[in-house]
């Protein structure tokens, strides 16, 4: 049966953010993801988690100055330092908090920007440094293809591309997030990609397409694709990173047949 996440940077925005769990939890919702924690401190964050009785499946490492525009710096040469101190601060978060998967977003190549190449050479030796750091911790490290559309730029678009660097890196700690909105724009094939990297397929994640809303809507038949996953044996959370339409719980009606 699959295991249901709220992401907190999308849903419950009618309340503050440190409301929303608690939120969550009240819609029925066990688990929670969101972008970033970092505007509250590790103690505050596991305080919350623990008054609302929900887990903290997932975070971002710090992904440089979101408010400007940048999307991650894994892949950005001469930012490697500043790589190398955000992966800390993830881990010392993600202790304190009792979190076991941490995603690195590979970053937006400004145009004029940095060769391929050399981004790609940044991006390998980054994650090799993230994935060796994070299983000292025994978390899981996550990487994540994003849709060119919605991230121009970006510098991991496809799936193949995700499991290039898990092979590269050869890290057995690092795994594909797999977002099937993302996977969708960019490439549709979801149950065969799905069950393709079935083995490296660290977490999941749903939303509508195009629009981004709840995941009974658009052109993706989730029910398929959740049953297709209980079938595989997938045992992590499907993170519900969307918008809703139009209000959190007024939009929940897709998700009454499956919180129980």
């Amino acid at each position: 049966m699959p295991r249901f996440a709220a992401n907190l940077s999308f849903m419950f925005n009618e309340v503050p953010f440190l409301d929303r769990f608690a939120a969550a939890a009240a819609a029925g919702f066990r688990g929670v993801e969101y972008l970033f924690p970092y505007e509250h401190t590790p103690e505050v964050m596991a305080a919350t988690l623990k008054s609302a009785g929900v887990e903290n499946v997932l975070f971002n490492m710090p992904a440089g100055d979101w408010a400007k525009g940048e999307r991650g710096i894994a892949a950005l040469p001469g930012r490697e330092e500043e790589f190398h101190q955000g992966v800390a601060k993830a881990l010392e978060y993600a202790r304190v908090m009792g979190v076991t998967r941490l995603h690195a977003m590979a970053g937006i190549v400004p145009p004029g920007g940095p060769d391929a190449a050399s981004c790609q050479k940044t991006y390998i030796a980054n994650i090799k440094y993230a994935a060796a750091e994070t299983a000292k911790a025994n978390i899981t490290l996550l990487i994540e293809p994003i849709n060119t559309r919605d991230m121009p730029g970006f510098f991991l678009n496809k799936q193949a591309q995700a499991a290039d660097v898990l092979a590269e890196v050869g890290a057995p700690n690092l795994k594909m997030q797999m977002d099937c909105y993302h996977m969708q724009i960019m490439e549709g094939d979801l149950a065969v990609k799905l069950k393709a990297y079935a083995d490296r397929c660290g977490h999941i994640q749903v939303a509508g397409v195009p629009e981004r809303n709840e995941p009974n809507t658009g052109e993706i038949n989730y029910n398929y694709i959740f049953k297709l996953l209980d079938d595989n044996g997938y045992q992590g959370w499907i993170g519900c990173e969307y918008k809703p339409a139009a209000g959190t719980v007024p939009g929940l009606g897709w998700f009454e047949a499956w919180k129980k």
